[in-house]
């Protein structure tokens, strides 16, 4: 196209025939042309062989006319001269590539090279004399040197060619070709002093480490153990000297273990291990362990060991400092080496770095306070300032520093916002193992007065039941009281205190209190334990009543069942009775269970209750609590009744009916489940209590086997079943708990 851009492709279906990438390249090899090559011109003689130079003479000349700074033209002009042995023509130049550009160094290794080419060997020395004054900082000229000298056996001239090399202080490769010359030619003293020159040019530890390794091998152990402890006295005992000289006392510990001497390895391990820091000695460790597990015995290896373990809890804690479990396992793990060392009976100084090292670590730990003031977070921190004190309490017997530990965590805490009982009460326990009771009530009455919360009560009259304070213990239950007066369980552990203690009008005292509670955490476990109190007392009476108390405030099934079981049940005679007969029959050695006077139950009076509870729930039409009440009432009459009572209470069992109703919701006609009671159609439906008593009948003929058994889908009660146990507990399943309508009807709250 005419205006330059691409043609336009029209038709951009694949071609018939496709070329692939191979055919193409091989396509290319075969069409490729030829390189040009000039023609080869034989020379006859001497005038064609002047011609020949001259023109290519002047032809070199032109061309390093034209570019006179590109080295390559001038190396292949000289090469050239050289190749027609006009080596003076050659070093003419050479020469002048030299004044055009001095510091080139493959001009200078071109040049000495034809020389050595052409055997002109001082020439090549008075080059390479000249190449290292002018570039002395070339290591390439200086091997070059060195290796023309040793080739030609000059041993002095390749010395003092290094002697003058290492006036400029090379590099470490210079040095070490230098006592490698002096190895080949079994100078061994000299290397040595070579050694030490390099020492003082280089002090680095793999200096140092290659010389004493030479030394040893040379069978000089004296001088070798006389280098590294020179090594050692330079880099000194500082901390940072230490750690850069770990090489060198890796490799004078191997030494010495390579002697067989492994007393002076592991007293190296030991020195460098205690000065070089745990988190950067990891390899040192590695060694030490390597060479304890060789050599060592079982307690020195377990330190070895153990010093591994503390490098891998600082790697882990560098990485995350407030990583509790790992502080709590590297405290552990100092404390059980403190006590591997007063069990093997160590020294003074000893244990004492030992214990020094546990605070340490506990001092780190309890400096790493939780970010924010979430109690969550503070839970596992706190446990430290906890096994920090009870450390130094039970192990170093260091009570001041165990007093000061709580103190300070306690101060810690934001009990403004949140408190942790345990801290408190093992502070106050500590207190009480010091024989320090007055300090003790002051830290729980703090807490108390600050931060009160029923684990600090609860502890706190705990212990002051322990040391048979009562009347504290009364005290504190008052104020526990006042604190939270819906407890339920407070108000059972107040009154089982006063039990125990022979104070019975106390005891009704608060339980009176308690059920009087308006806001009640649990009310039904406060109402049953009041009670139980009573029939352990043997007063029946007293019992009754609160049964009548309880069922006029809630009215659920299961207390009615617990009324009617209680008034079947015996209980035991009044306290009076009982402590009168104990006085006449104190010297009989019998079993006090076995000898205990109980009063018999009334079943009328059980029976009465039934009824009334039957009633009252049917009042109410709860029908799955009536069914649970038969069930009672049945097996009650099973065993305490005759077959007529057993046969009228099933005859007040439900049957099971379905029926039909329109969905408000829906419109639709659904089947539900119901249970119909005889007393209920016969109240309400005179004219179908005929029908269910056919019902009744039919479910006694399913039991014995009757016609028409299992056959239920035929016959004219096929909408009806029998209410099993089973049904008529899962229909009673709504209520699991005892007395849970006792809150509500009382206006109490549940947890």
């Amino acid at each position: 196209m005419q205006d330059g851009r691409a043609p336009r492709i029209k038709n951009r279906a694949p071609a018939a025939i496709q070329i692939t990438a191979e055919q193409l390249l091989r396509e290319a090899q075969e069409r490729q042309e030829t390189a040009f090559r000039a023609p080869k011109q034989r020379v006859e003689d001497f005038e064609e062989l002047n011609e020949y130079r001259g023109r290519k003479r002047r032809e070199f000349e032109e061309r390093i006319r034209r570019t006179r700074g590109s080295i390559k033209e001038w190396l292949q002009y000289a090469n050239w001269e050289a190749s027609q042995n006009e080596f003076a023509r050659s070093r003419s130049i050479f020469e002048r590539a030299l004044d055009v550009d001095p510091r080139s160094i493959q001009l200078w290794l071109s040049y000495t090279e034809m020389e050595l080419k052409s055997r002109n060997v001082q020439h090549a020395r008075n080059l390479f004399d000249r190449a290292v004054t002018l570039l002395p900082r070339v290591d390439q000229l200086w091997y070059k040197y060195v290796y023309l000298e040793e080739l030609l056996q000059n041993v002095p001239g390749a010395r003092q060619v290094f002697e003058r090399w290492m006036q400029w202080e090379p590099d470490d490769k210079a040095w070490q070709a230098y006592i490698k010359l002096e190895e080949r030619y079994q100078e061994l003293d000299r290397a040595s002093t070579i050694y030490e020159r390099w020492i003082a040019v280089r002090p680095e530890p793999r200096v140092w480490v290659k010389w004493g390794k030479f030394e040893e091998d040379r069978g000089r152990a004296d001088k070798a153990r006389e280098v590294f402890q020179t090594a050692l006295e330079f880099y000194g005992d500082e901390e940072e000297q230490v750690e850069r000289a770990q090489a060198v006392f890796s490799a004078f510990a191997k030494m010495e273990t390579r002697l067989k001497e492994y007393e002076r390895a592991r007293v190296i391990y030991k020195f460098a291990l205690a000065r070089i820091p745990r988190s950067k000695s990891a390899g040192l460790y590695a060694s030490y362990t390597k060479f304890e597990k060789q050599h060592g015995t079982r307690s020195s290896l377990e330190s070895t060991v153990l010093g591994k373990r503390r490098i891998q809890y600082e790697e882990e804690l560098a990485h995350d400092g407030r990583n509790y479990d790992v502080w709590f396992d590297y405290a552990r793990l100092e404390e059980a080496a403190w006590r591997d060392l007063k069990d093997e009976g160590s020294t003074q100084e000893e244990l004492v770095s030992s214990s020094a090292r546990v605070r340490e670590v506990y001092e780190r730990a309890v400096a790493q306070v939780p970010p924010g003031g979430e109690k969550r977070h503070w839970r596992r921190y706190i446990f430290l300032w906890l096994d920090y004190a009870l450390f130094e309490e039970i192990e170093t017997k260091d009570y001041t520093r165990a007093r000061q530990i709580y103190q300070t965590a306690l101060n810690l805490v934001p009990h403004k916002q949140f408190t942790f009982a345990k801290l408190w009460l093992m502070f106050a326990k500590f207190e009480i193992r010091r024989l320090e009771l007055p300090a003790a009530r002051k830290i729980l009455g703090t807490a108390i007065g600050l931060c009160p919360k029923e684990a600090l009560f609860k502890g706190y009259i705990d212990v002051e039941v322990e040391l048979r304070e009562f009347d504290r213990a009364r005290r504190l239950y008052e104020k526990y009281l006042e604190y939270d007066a819906a407890n339920a369980p407070a108000w059972i552990k107040f009154a089982e205190l006063e039990a125990q203690l022979q104070d019975f009008a106390r005891t009704r005292a608060i339980f009176e209190l308690g059920v009087s509670q308006s806001p009640l955490s649990m009310p039904e476990v406060l109402w049953k334990a009041y009670i139980d109190f009573e029939i352990e007392e043997g007063e029946r009476a007293t019992a009754r009543s609160l049964y009548e108390r309880l069922i006029a405030l809630s009215g659920h099934v299961k207390v009615w069942i617990s009324y009617a079981l209680f008034e079947a049940e015996p209980i035991p005679i009044p306290r009076a009775e009982r402590e009168e007969e104990e006085e006449e029959e104190e010297d009989e050695e019998e079993d006090e269970e076995a000898e205990r006077k109980m009063v018999p139950g009334d079943p009328v009076l059980a029976r009465q209750v039934l009824e009334r509870g039957y009633k009252d729930l049917k009042s109410k039409g709860l029908k799955s609590e009536r069914v649970a009440l038969l069930e009672v009432w049945k097996t009650f009459e099973a065993g305490h009744g005759s077959a007529q009572d057993v046969a009228k209470v099933e005859g007040m069992m439900p049957i099971v009916s379905k029926k039909r109703h329109v969905d408000q919701e829906t419109g639709q006609t659904v089947e539900d489940w119901d249970l119909v009671f005889a007393d209920d159609e016969r109240e309400s439906n005179p004219t179908s209590f005929k029908f269910l008593q056919m019902a009744h009948a039919w479910k006694q003929t399913q039991g014995k086997g009757g016609p028409g058994a299992g056959g239920g889908g035929g016959g004219i009660l096929a909408g009806f079943k029998a209410a099993t146990k089973a049904a008529s507990a899962a229909a009673a399943s709504q209520d699991d708990d005892a007395l849970s309508d006792v809150a509500s009807s009382h206006g109490g709250e549940s947890d």
